[in-house]
């Protein structure tokens, strides 16, 4: 283990944590997979654990530490053979709660981001549309002010944990004339009349509740505007960073679980009178993946880092993306290979990752997106700034 960004501490939370997984979770994993839902119990036993509040302020329940303790959570949860259910916790305690952390204001956090930590609250965060996939600021859902509300109409897509949630961060246009500087976000109660969240069927992640929804003329209070009105775009593209460093970071976990699960496989099958893992074509094949999920490792790491520290990674963390969940692909396709007709076998780890894998270059910003953001910044010399509260 890397012991640059790892400490001792760091290392009992993680034996600690994976513990709580083997206990707790892998129990059920195969029942969620199969049913398409996870019980609402285990939200509770990771908020009574503290899991959700890891890099949240001790003020609202959380333990307020650094973003390695973080690293550790996506990476185990990479390790229990379900990136539908490590997509479901980490996108209520990383996508929505930080939201709620940046730009909700002190009522909001007492009464959403403190039942979030501990797990009584489920949140899911809606930016994704029907028509607009990667294109944030060709949004169509709008958000229009009413006297003391505001009416939210439209749909959203590709929403995880669209059906589970309590409540949804809505990111809607209230100046549609200004196009993505007339985006504003909204805290909007799942029960709320006029919303409706119908499942999808996907062909990965199944463990994982994944929605499209509507917004059919939905009333909410004027003060569940979040941050400043029409200041939507900047907070939605600064979280931006640190979703691409998760999605980085569950790349090369499992990239790195596929690799050791396959090693072992390599150890006990035996072919033509020894061993498979003597084969040189199969050993270079196996280093030449492993290196290549080192490198990424280190370069996740070293965004990470940096983000702790305040800096503005968008750059870095694009970069993570973009290769990382390419490695795992490759890394993953070729480990499915080594176990022959077996890693086509639902018994086997492989196919489930194999398929949970391929969502990694879509989420969170297809691939083809964070080439295109990455021309602009390196060939354009366009710069990003993070959002001014």
């Amino acid at each position: 283990m890397n012991s640059t960004y790892f400490t001792e501490e760091h290392q009992l939370f993680r034996a600690s944590f994976r513990d709580f997984l083997l206990k707790e979770v892998v129990p059920h994993i195969e029942k969620w997979e199969k049913s398409g839902t996870i019980e609402r119990f285990i939200w509770k036993k990771f908020g009574e654990m503290g899991f959700f509040g890891i890099h949240y302020p001790e003020a609202y329940g959380g333990m307020q530490l650094d973003l390695f303790y973080t690293v550790i959570f996506l990476e185990e949860l990479q390790k229990i053979k379900s990136s539908g259910f490590a997509a479901a916790m980490w996108a209520h305690a990383y996508l929505a709660m930080t939201h709620l952390n940046a730009e909700g204001d002190e009522r909001i956090k007492q009464e959403y981001l403190v039942p979030s930590i501990s797990g009584d609250k489920i949140g899911a965060l809606c930016v994704t549309e029907p028509f607009g996939g990667s294109d944030v600021a060709g949004m169509r859902t709008t958000a229009t002010k009413s006297e003391d509300n505001y009416i939210i109409t439209g749909s959203k897509t590709f929403i995880t944990n669209g059906v589970y949630a309590d409540y949804y961060i809505v990111a809607a246009k209230t100046q549609p004339e200004l196009g993505n500087k007339g985006i504003s976000i909204f805290l909007v109660d799942t029960n709320t009349p006029g919303i409706s969240a119908t499942k999808l069927d996907k062909l990965g992640w199944r463990a994982s509740d994944t929605a499209e929804i509507a917004f059919d003329n939905v009333v909410i209070p004027a003060n569940n505007l979040m941050g400043e009105a029409n200041s939507g775009f900047p907070y939605i593209m600064q979280h931006f960073a640190f979703e691409r460093l998760i999605m980085a970071i569950n790349a090369h976990a499992r990239a790195e679980f596929a690799l050791e699960y396959t090693i072992d496989y390599m150890e006990q099958r035996e072919a033509f009178g020894k061993k498979i893992n003597q084969f040189q074509a199969l050993r270079h094949t196996i280093v030449e993946h492993a290196t290549e999920v080192e490198h990424c490792k280190i370069f996740n790491y070293a965004a990470i880092a940096r983000l702790d520290k305040g800096e503005y990674v968008v750059k870095e963390a694009t970069m993570a993306k973009l290769k990382s969940t390419k490695v795992a692909d490759d890394t993953i396709y070729t480990c499915l290979q080594m176990l022959g007709g077996y890693g086509y076998m639902e018994e086997y780890p492989l196919a489930r990752l194999f398929r949970d894998s391929r969502l990694g270059p879509i989420g969170g910003g297809t691939s083809e997106i964070m080439r295109e953001i990455l021309s602009k910044m390196l060939i354009d010399k366009q710069h990003y700034k993070p959002a001014v509260k």
